[in-house]
């Protein structure tokens, strides 16, 4: 799955990458574990800063735990959401549960 997201990313970016090895899990235990490995390569030599640049700010972005109460129906959503899981309201205004004020 990460390497779906770091090829989503790089695309995103607008660079050209390909993925690596990415049915290639079924064969462990046939193959040596190190080549069922999924790689994200960019096929551009010159996207390649770019490309650490986007990887490393995916890799080094904080990671979200709280949760946010919906405005509109009063439900707890992930705080990293945008809109509501329950009734897809913008969670722009949402507040903080009681809890964690």
């Amino acid at each position: 799955m990460e390497a779906q997201i770091m090829f989503d990313l790089l695309g995103h970016a607008g660079i050209k990458a390909k993925i690596f090895n990415e049915n290639a899990q079924g064969g462990l235990g046939e193959i040596p574990f190190t080549h069922a490995y999924p790689e994200v390569w960019v096929m551009n030599d010159s996207d390649i800063e770019r490309g650490r640049t986007v990887v490393s700010s995916y890799e080094n972005a904080p990671i979200e735990t709280g949760v946010s109460v919906c405005g509109s129906c009063g439900e707890e959503n992930p705080r990293n959401f945008q809109l509501c899981w329950n009734c897809g309201a913008g969670l722009e205004n949402a507040s903080l549960p009681d809890s964690a004020q």
